[in-house]
């Protein structure tokens, strides 16, 4: 045990439970800062969509700015996604290619 002179100098009956009073509010320190700079936790916990919390996170842009927006659409059998993107309330779609599809095509 490398520690095993510090029982010498600190006795185990104040220096387990100082160190385990000092996980529990490190781990306690962790869990605020997660809910309080995440908005997917909220969602999950309350089983509701994620990516659907408030609209006050650090992260998302005002809502003068411009917005993108993306929905994701299932994969094709060819191995491509074709993905939905609404810029300023104008949908445009982009297909997303596998890089071994792209390169037979372009052959």
């Amino acid at each position: 045990m490398n520690n095993a002179k510090m029982w010498l100098v600190v006795k185990p009956t104040v220096g387990v439970p100082l160190f385990l009073t000092a996980v529990a509010v490190g781990s306690f320190a962790v869990h605020v800062a997660v809910l309080s700079n995440t908005t997917w936790v909220a969602d999950f916990l309350s089983g509701n969509e994620l990516g659907s919390g408030s609209e006050s996170a650090a992260l998302v842009p005002d809502v003068d700015t411009d917005v993108a927006k993306a929905s994701y659409v299932l994969p094709s059998t060819d191995g491509s996604r074709e993905v939905t993107i609404i810029i300023d309330g104008v949908p445009v779609k982009a297909i997303l290619q596998p890089p071994e599809l792209h390169a037979a095509i372009t052959q």
